[in-house]
This record gives C-alpha cells, sequence and structure tokens, in this order.
C-alpha cells in the first residue's frame, strides 16, 4: 500500500497491551543496564559458540505445520517403504500437536485447519490408528463439522489421490503440455516463482499418470465424506463476484481436465518426456529437488507414476535425500520443510558479529570458510530472467543449486564483508561475485524479491491450481531492506543507482501507519525492523519524515511489559499489525528496528533490552513457542528455532554499540 496523507495516529492502539504512551511510563531504570548486557551478551555468545557444527555452520529445527508429518507418512505408503519406527515417532509428534477440539492449526495457538486436520488424520490411521481413539474421534467430527473431506486443498488432494481416497478428477487440470508453451505466451512454467515451477511440474507428472497404491480399507478415510464419495462434489474456489477471475480459471479448468481425460497421444508423450528431462536435470547431489518439501515428496512420486521402479538410482537417491528432512526429538520425530543451515549460519554469524566476536575468531574463520565453499556458480532458472548476469549466490540450504536466493545471499555478504578468513582473496573474490549477483537481481521496480527478478503475474494466484496464493516471487520490504543493509557492508551508500532505486521502492511501499509489510517474517514487525536496518546501513537521511513515522510505529507498537509480538492473524486482519504476546525474535527486531531508525537510545528500546534480558533462559539463550516465519501468508508459516537464539544477541549487541558510541 502506498503513503497516503492521513496522520500516523490513525495506527495508534490505546489498549491496554499497547499503550500509547509507553514513553511516559514508569520505565525500568538506565543504571544498570551497561553491566546487565555485558553479562548478557557474554552468556549467549557462549552458549551460541557451543552450538555451532565442526564444520563451521549452525543448523536448528524448523517446524511447520502437521501437513509436513502427515505427508511424509502417507509418502512412505504410496512408495512402498514404510518405516514403522519412524512412522510411530512421526505419528506422536501429529498426536502431541493436536489441539484441545481435535483440530490442527496452521500456527501455534491459531484456529484450526481443515486440510491439515484431515492429513495428519489420514497419516495416524496408516500408522495404526483407530476410529475409536479419542484422538481420532475428536478430529473427524471437527473435520465433519466443517465441511469434511471435500473442501480440502489442492496438494491433499494429490496426497490422497495417490493412496485411492479421493478421485483423481476432484485435483485442479495441470496438463504437461504446458511445459511446451514458449516463454513469450501469457502463461509458462517461468511465470511461475520458484518454489511453484517444481510443485508444479510434479502435479503436472501425477495427473498425467494417475498412480494409486491401493491400501487396506481401515487405513482409508471413507468417514470424512459427508455424502457417498460418488455423489461427492469437491469444492473450487469461487471469486467474490459471479464474474471474476476465478470464474475464468474454473472454465478453463474444466476445458483442460476435458483435454487431460482425451490428449492427443503424441503431444503428451512430448511433453512427458521434456518435463522428466527437466526434472532430472535439476536432482540436486543429494537426491533432493529444489530443497523443500513437497518438491522432495511429490516429485518422487510423479516419477513413480513414470514408471521408475523403487530400486532406481534415481529414486534412491530421492528417498535418502528424504530422511533429510527428519529431526529427531527422542520418541517424536519432525518432518522440516526444509533444512536451514546457511540461513541460520549466517544469522548467527552475524549476532556474534554484532556482539563484538572478533572478525579473526576461529569460529567465524570457520564460518567464514563454509560459507566461502558453498557459494553457487550454477546458473540456475534465474537466469531465464537475467540471461546475462553472472552467478555466485547462495542457497538456503546444504544443496540446491538451481535455486539459490537473495535473502541469503544479502546476509552471508554481511557476514563476509566483516568476517576474517583464512583466504582472504578467496573471501574478496566471494563477496564481489555474490555483490554483483545480489544487485543484478534488482526487479525493474526497483525492488528486491527471494528467488527471481521480475517475477509478477500476479494473476496467476487465481488459477484452480494456486490455492495458497503464492505461486509468484514479488518484490517486498524485508528483503529490500536486507539487501540495502548488504551494500552498506559493502561499501555501497544510498547516492549509488541500485541502492536509490530501492530506497524509492520503500518509499512508495510503506503503509499508510508508517509501517512496512514483511514477507517472510511476521509481519509489520519483520517488515520494518528490515527496512530500517538497510536504511541505516547505507547512510540514508534518518531524520526524514516517513523515516522517523516508522520508527514511531515500533514504539506505539510496545507492549505494556516492554515486549513486542505480532500474531500471524496480521497478515488477514489489519487489527493484528503490530499486536500479539511479546516474543523474543520480535522484540528483538523491534530493537534493532529502533536502534536502526534513530541515533539516541529511546526509553522504548531500554525497556525492550530489559524484556530481553528478563527472559533470557538458564543458558544465556531464548526459547518461543510462536510462530514468527512465513512461508506463504495466510497458508504456510514458520517457527525457526534459531530465530529466538540469535537475534536477540544481535539486538542487545546493537544496543551496547550505540550505548558506547554515546559515551
Amino acid at each position: 500500500m502506498a503513503i497516503d496523507t492521513r496522520e500516523l495516529e490513525l495506527g495508534r492502539d490505546t489498549t491496554p497491551d499497547h499503550p500509547a504512551q509507553a514513553e511516559n511510563q514508569q520505565q525500568p531504570s538506565r543504571a544498570d543496564l551497561g553491566a546487565r548486557l555485558d553479562q548478557a551478551i557474554d552468556r549467549a555468545r557462549r552458549a551460541l559458540l557451543a552450538l555451532q557444527h565442526s564444520d563451521g555452520y549452525w543448523m536448528f529445527p524448523l517446524t511447520a505445520n502437521a501437513q509436513m508429518n502427515a505427508e511424509y507418512v502417507i509418502f512412505n505408503h504410496f512408495m512402498g517403504r514404510v518405516e514403522p519406527d519412524l512412522e510411530q515417532r512421526l505419528a506422536r509428534y501429529l498426536l502431541e500437536t493436536q489441539q484441545a477440539d481435535g483440530s490442527w492449526n496452521l500456527f501455534h495457538g491459531g484456529p484450526g485447519h481443515l486440510t491439515t486436520t484431515v492429513e495428519a488424520y489420514a497419516a495416524l490411521k496408516l500408522a495404526g490408528g483407530r476410529p475409536g481413539d479419542d484422538a481420532m474421534t475428536r478430529a473427524r467430527r471437527w473435520v465433519l463439522a466443517n465441511g469434511g473431506i471435500a473442501k480440502i486443498g489442492v496438494l491433499a488432494r494429490f496426497y490422497l489421490a495417490s493412496l485411492g481416497q479421493v478421485p483423481w478428477d476432484s485435483t485442479p487440470a495441470v496438463p504437461v503440455e504446458i511445459t511446451l508453451l514458449p516463454r513469450w505466451f501469457p502463461v509458462h512454467m517461468y511465470k511461475l516463482s520458484a518454489w511453484a515451477r517444481p510443485i508444479v511440474s510434479a502435479l503436472m507428472l501425477l495427473q498425467a499418470t494417475r498412480p494409486v497404491t491401493k491400501i487396506p480399507y481401515v487405513e482409508g478415510v471413507l468417514e470424512l465424506y459427508i455424502q457417498p464419495p460418488h455423489f461427492t462434489r469437491f469444492v473450487k474456489r469461487r471469486g467474490e463476484q459471479l464474474f471474476s477471475l476465478c470464474t475464468l480459471f474454473n472454465l478453463v479448468d474444466r476445458a483442460l481436465a476435458l483435454y487431460n481425460r482425451h490428449p492427443l497421444a503424441g503431444l503428451r508423450a512430448k511433453a512427458l518426456r521434456h518435463l522428466e528431462q527437466w526434472v532430472l536435470e535439476r536432482q540436486d547431489f543429494n537426491g533432493s529437488w529444489a530443497g523443500i518439501q513437497p518438491c522432495y515428496l511429490l516429485t518422487t512420486m510423479g516419477l513413480k507414476g513414470l514408471g521408475y521402479r523403487l530400486d532406481h538410482p534415481v529414486i534412491q537417491k530421492a528417498l535418502s535425500a528424504s530422511h533429510e528432512l527428519i529431526w529427531e526429538f527422542g520418541e517424536k520425530a519432525l518432518c522440516q520443510p526444509c533444512v536451514s543451515p546457511v540461513w541460520d549460519t549466517v544469522l548467527a554469524a552475524k549476532a556474534l558479529l554484532e556482539a563484538d566476536l572478533p572478525a579473526d575468531h576461529p569460529s567465524l574463520k570457520k564460518t567464514a570458510g563454509w560459507l566461502i565453499k558453498n557459494q553457487i556458480f550454477r546458473r540456475g532458472d534465474w537466469s531465464v530472467k537475467r540471461p546475462e548476469l553472472a552467478a555466485g549466490g547462495w542457497a538456503f540450504q546444504f544443496y540446491n543449486e538451481w535455486y539459490p536466493d537473495v535473502d541469503d545471499a544479502a546476509v552471508v555478504l554481511c557476514v563476509l564483508a566483516n568476517s576474517a578468513s583464512d583466504d582472504m582473496d578467496a573471501s574478496r573474490r566471494a563477496i564481489a561475485a555474490g555483490t554483483n549477483w545480489v544487485m543484478g537481481m534488482q526487479s525493474s521496480d526497483g525492488g528486491f524479491a527471494a528467488f527471481d527478478a521480475d517475477n509478477n503475474a500476479h494473476w496467476l494466484n487465481k488459477a484452480p491450481f494456486a490455492d495458497v496464493e503464492a505461486v509468484t516471487d514479488p518484490t517486498c520490504a524485508d528483503i529490500t531492506g536486507r539487501v540495502l543493509e548488504m551494500m552498506g557492508a559493502v561499501g555501497i551508500t544510498a547516492d549509488h543507482p541500485t541502492a536509490a532505486r530501492a530506497i524509492r521502492w520503500l518509499m512508495r511501499h510503506q503503509e499508510y501507519d508508517g509501517s512496512w509489510r514483511g514477507r517472510w517474517g511476521v509481519n509489520y514487525i519483520y517488515g520494518c525492523f528490515s527496512v530500517l536496518a538497510g536504511l541505516r546501513a547505507v547512510g540514508a537521511d534518518l531524520g526524514q519524515a516517513w523515516i522517523k513515522r516508522a520508527v514511531q510505529w515500533l514504539k506505539l507498537r510496545q507492549n505494556s511489559d516492554g515486549g513486542w509480538g505480532e500474531s500471524c492473524l496480521s497478515d488477514k486482519d489489519a487489527s493484528h499489525r503490530g499486536s500479539g504476546p511479546s516474543t523474543a525474535s520480535q522484540t528483538a527486531w523491534a530493537l534493532i528496528g529502533l536502534v536502526a531508525g534513530e541515533d539516541e537510545v529511546s526509553e522504548s528500546a531500554v525497556r525492550g533490552a530489559h524484556w530481553l534480558l528478563e527472559h533470557a533462559d538458564e543458558n544465556g539463550l531464548w526459547e518461543e513457542a510462536e510462530f514468527t516465519g512465513t512461508g506463504f501468508p495466510n497458508h504456510f508459516y514458520l517457527n525457526y528455532a534459531g530465530y529466538a537464539r540469535y537475534f536477540p544477541l544481535m539486538a542487545l549487541g546493537r544496543l551496547r554499540r550505540r550505548l558506547l558510541a554515546r559515551g
């Protein structure tokens, strides 16, 4: 939303949890703040260093919703490689996260979610759950009360169709022939985002072959139908108006479904060969695809549909790779949406640098070497839009050479620019190549997106297969701010043309209340801190009114306990912007934003620091159950276990530096 002329007062919340006059309330004393900061930072630094792997990286568990565990169980049964012990640990985790009403949610404390609950129920039955069990009874009642299996989402239909539990005709039509369309055509594969492209490719393979692994009747989910299966009409997306883009897409879907039943044999065979080669080419060294759970699982299922046997080397590598998603918790196991070693590593290292760990500390030198070794020089899918740009980015995961991302690369460069290395020439080369790649990924509107430039065919989010409305990769405030921070780290200032265009983009996309929406974190606090940190890094004039409005917005959203929090519900409901129980990561983000956005140390910043100091655990770090990461707004959220461990240290380190600088 562009800035308008309404006063900041429109964003004011005068409820007890968000006092409008926070700075006039009785504040914690500054007298002992310096000594407490020193002690807390020292403890947190030592605790974080102790969690570093011997190779130089950090990695923490990444938690999404129950669908991850459920789909892993369904995948194993479809592939015919049931692992009873692991299945029971996955099932225990599902049972532990079930809500009292029988449902499973999208994020901690959120409302029940139908698709997640149906998939969790199906997985528990496959794992031996009986319909009469209390957990199963409560889940079934909740599903039936909320519309039954006919209302589940797109990916769930593909998973359950592969076991014969819903008809393949219930899945939206994605004919494999779409892969043959030229890039000048209004619809083609590279209109989709880096994560949607391989997922849709897998769905095309599955729909073209329609494979089914039969399971025993007692393991099925017939009881989740409100009407008999042959009378059930699965719900389609509908627009708010009779004549809408959704309506048009539904008509197209019906035509494509008819073609799917009677395809042109020669064209279908050509398209399948083309897509099969495309998929095989993109299998990473470890056997995965695109680094994320849907691609790990659905692509492997699609290849089985093409006739690949369980003992085929491609399938064997893929099955082995899928185990990398499992994080063990003793008698329970979590299937992660992906692994996050690069992201966790650079943020942990950045926190240690901000906390004044020497740049030539052995741990940081080891990290720098690991990062340099993992730079990506393959010309991935991003090069379709930037064919002249040299490679040089980093991915989120250990293996994802086709899809490096701007966000990770920008933070890697901040770390390398401020760290020593055993090979400084290699470090300088990595910084030069990485900086060139990140800046070359600027979109034509001046902002930066995650994986691609100018990936903005947002109308495709209304397509029947795009029910999570996230098949494009829009430019966003958090990544644009992060790139500005990277530019500052490598010596680029606000008057550089790339930085100037990015700043103008941020000015145009500031919300009326002074905040920015973060795309990859929850939500407006995340956007605000990312932008303010970037603006300071490149030396922008912080006295400008639009920047002051952002700082003031953060102050107005401070909770009465001194911390900050924001619910995932703020994606759909503006009343939740900057509103929620205080969390360690979001309090840290707000504190970083305040320290970045003004030269003085405000009372709001002091109160935020005291909140963090008071909520550290016995090890000197922080924990939180809340989901403060975003995958797909409104549809998929994340709990990064590392966020509560390194962001508070980063914030306290920055505050201490400011206090020292101010005498």
